[in-house]
């Protein structure tokens, strides 16, 4: 009898292990993606899906969380916590919101909300130390820093980078916040400049360059760093070009050359969107909207020069904002005007993109993989 129940207990451990094992499977073939949305098209606001690593199809569609005009999300280093900024005005007056989501299990639960001390905030990133988090206001015109606490909540107070102030020939629309290696870097698409601050015992003040220029008129919105933070991509929203900054051995960046993003042939009114580098730092993308296609470039790793490899369709309309997986074999697309998210198998030798599959969502603006 002993020796069945030995049998019996060994059998039951070898099938939870194997049970065990299964699950673990299952989780490493799935990636978990968060999807800001705008609300005035039917979106209830950020939704959730799992993305199949093996066929590169879109499931499990579900609501995560309930948010006028999410345009914007991004998860604390530690992914225990995601910020989603509400691009309003009238949040407060002349202001958007910021809500903290505690992350558990994949499910958001709302902790709390505040104002950005400024309209339509469309940008939010937090710092490598997961200690502060930044937002750019795209109408006020300005950034808020926060300080973060421990457990993902927002400090008060709040410190506000104006950029209004700056230039009073233009109108400041802050685009994009990033820290980058202890900086915070910020697009200002209105002043065709890429602004840096230092943070000075806790407080942010212009670094000794203090900005990176572009062409006038260009309107930079995005930009992305190589992993070594030698070269700096600019994506430009009104001429439809990516400048490429080289930082020098002073810690300074100046531009080496601006590259056209569409066509030569193409006939029409078109806007960047976004830009990203492939996880190994090979290939360069970025969105047109109006060609509607991902433009994509191959880095020289010495010099980070661009060398076109070709243009893609989105399948849709207006890709304001697009994803590389982790795993680096999947592009996803936002088409924001044709209300679907398009999946691309990309090719890690040459960059290119190849469509496998699309699912319906309104109004998608933003993608996160978790």
């Amino acid at each position: 009898m002993k020796f069945k129940a030995i049998i019996v207990v060994l059998i039951t451990i070898t099938t939870l292990t194997m049970i065990n094992s299964c699950n673990v499977e299952e989780i490493k073939n799935e990636e978990v993606l968060f999807v800001g949305t705008y609300t005035d098209n039917g979106s209830e606001g950020i939704y959730r899906f799992n993305l199949n690593l093996e066929t590169g199809h879109l499931g499990n569609k579900l609501v995560a969380a309930s948010l006028k005009n999410p345009s914007y999300l991004a998860f604390s280093p530690d992914r225990k916590s995601l910020y989603a900024v509400g691009e309003v005005d009238d949040f407060k007056k002349d202001q958007g919101s910021i809500t903290t989501f505690m992350v558990k299990d994949t499910a958001l639960v709302k902790v709390d909300v505040q104002s950005t001390y400024g309209a339509n905030p469309c940008f939010v990133n937090v710092s490598e130390n997961g200690n502060l988090v930044a937002v750019a206001n795209y109408t006020g015109g300005n950034v808020a820093v926060y300080n973060r606490l421990e457990e993902g909540n927002l400090k008060l107070p709040v410190q506000i980078l104006d950029h209004k102030v700056l230039d009073t020939n233009k109108t400041a629309h802050a685009h994009m916040s990033s820290f980058l290696n202890n900086e915070l870097f910020v697009a200002d698409l209105g002043l065709d400049r890429i602004k840096r601050y230092n943070d000075v015992n806790g407080s942010f003040v212009a670094s000794e360059q203090k900005e990176l220029v572009v062409e006038e008129g260009a309107g930079p919105r995005h930009f992305v760093s190589s992993s070594n933070g030698k070269f700096l991509y600019a994506i430009n929203e009104l001429n439809s070009t990516i400048t490429l900054f080289q930082k020098d051995g002073n810690n300074n960046f100046y531009g080496v050359e601006t590259y056209d993003t569409l066509a030569s042939d193409f006939e029409g009114d078109s806007y960047c969107a976004d830009i990203h580098l492939s996880p190994d730092g090979k290939f360069l993308y970025g969105t047109n909207r109006g060609e509607n296609t991902v433009v994509i470039f191959e880095v020289n790793q010495a010099t980070g020069k661009l060398e076109l490899v070709g243009r893609e369709s989105v399948k849709g309309d207006w890709p304001r904002n697009f994803t590389i997986d982790p795993s680096g074999k999947y592009v996803l697309v936002a088409n924001q005007r044709s209300n679907n998210i398009v999946v691309f198998n990309r090719d890690a030798a040459n960059g290119t993109l190849s469509f496998i599959s699309q699912v319906d969502l309104p109004s998608p603006v933003c993608l996160k993989f978790y």
